[in-house]
């Protein structure tokens, strides 16, 4: 939704009613993921997508008549075998919408969370989407919340599930039922994590970080590439790059920013610049840690790392050979695979599976 903001943000300024509609959950191969926002105002203008373009008209007339009643509601959207013509999802999956006036949002919670984004501070959005106080809304951020969403005996749960989704940057649906409570009595609450880019360190100014650098930069991440050599770490050479540092590798390490959405890429080659990096990168929470060289290699990355006093249950974190093996050879098609094994491990794939799942589906 923050990538909508600015269009929000000026029709309000005109004195716009608008409707925000946001998909709060999917089923199967729906196209937009939970957190995928269109904004509609009173005279149908719109902005951003629900599903790519598959039900944004229905949308857009749920959104009206929340306009004009006030009223937020909760709408599903499938495909439909029985008539081509009626509203429904291609792919054949199924979408769960929340439309609601801005109009009733907390007074200054937009505003606080569009300077959150400018600031890139992580913070959620709250939002009831079942229940007597559906629309309800609160803002938690890592130190504080404001809002309420009217409940007050499960509120601290729902904040410390909030916090704990904000620090993996997730998204989703929670149920909550009050102590002793029935299932009538559940309600259902979306938290939605808006957060900064995720950050992919790349060690080692080469071709390959160059290929990496660039589809790091098509999957969002901030790429910072790091090299102690001068002449290799050029900015010229990666201008994709939002960085490129001249430093020994662990000591930029050491200081700079990581959580458990961080990606380390090493490309060194060299066990004098590999070895301090990856005894810091493993003392910390990066979620990526892959490592380019042959499996002999490894080996002996491995005996070293354990002589320098790494235990060795940590050494099952390293990817490594670096990327799935679908047998890529270029820079071009090993960024790829390790693209590919990022996605996989960050989604609770097997990762090294994965192919031969795919080779048993094709």
């Amino acid at each position: 939704m923050v990538e909508i903001a600015d269009q929000i943000d000026r029709w309000l300024a005109e004195g716009k009613k608008v409707a925000l509609a946001t998909v709060i959950a999917t089923e199967r191969s729906a196209p937009r993921p939970p957190g995928a926002a269109m904004a509609v105002t009173e005279g149908y203008d719109l902005v951003g997508s629900v599903s790519g373009g598959c039900v944004e008209a229905a949308v857009a007339q749920e959104a009206a008549d929340v306009l004009l009643t006030g009223r937020p509601r909760r709408v599903t959207y499938g495909i439909s075998d029985e008539d081509a013509a009626a509203v429904g999802l291609s792919c054949g999956g199924i979408v769960h919408i929340f439309v609601e006036s801005l109009a009733a949002w907390p007074p200054g919670l937009f505003r606080a969370l569009r300077e959150a984004a400018e600031r890139q501070e992580p913070v959620a959005v709250v939002t009831a989407v079942s229940g007597p106080t559906s629309g309800a809304k609160m803002l938690v951020s890592g130190a504080a919340h404001e809002g309420t969403l009217g409940l007050p005996h499960l509120e601290s749960r729902i904040v410390e599930d909030a916090r704990a989704l904000l620090a993996r940057g997730e998204t989703g649906v929670r149920r909550y039922a009050p102590p002793g409570g029935a299932e009538e009595e559940v309600v259902e609450v979306f938290l939605q994590s808006f957060v900064p880019p995720p950050r992919l360190y790349v060690f080692g100014a080469t071709d390959h970080a160059g290929a990496l650098v660039r589809i790091g930069k098509l999957l969002g991440y901030r790429v910072t590439v790091c090299d102690a050599r001068a002449a290799f770490a050029v900015p010229q050479r990666f201008p994709e790059a939002d960085d490129v540092v001249v430093r020994w590798p662990h000591e930029f390490l050491a200081e700079a920013p990581v959580d458990a959405r961080t990606a380390i890429c090493v490309f060194t080659h060299d066990a004098k610049f590999e070895v301090p990096l990856l005894k810091v990168a493993l003392e910390g929470p990066a979620g990526y840690i892959g490592v380019l060289g042959s499996r002999r290699t490894h080996e002996a990355r491995c005996r070293a790392l354990v002589a320098e006093g790494v235990p060795p249950e940590r050494l099952a974190r390293l990817r490594a050979p670096i990327g799935l093996d679908i047998g890529a050879r270029t820079p071009a098609e090993i960024a790829v695979a390790i693209a590919a094994e990022m996605i996989a491990l960050r989604s609770g794939r097997a990762g090294r599976d994965v192919v031969a799942t795919l080779s048993r589906e094709a």
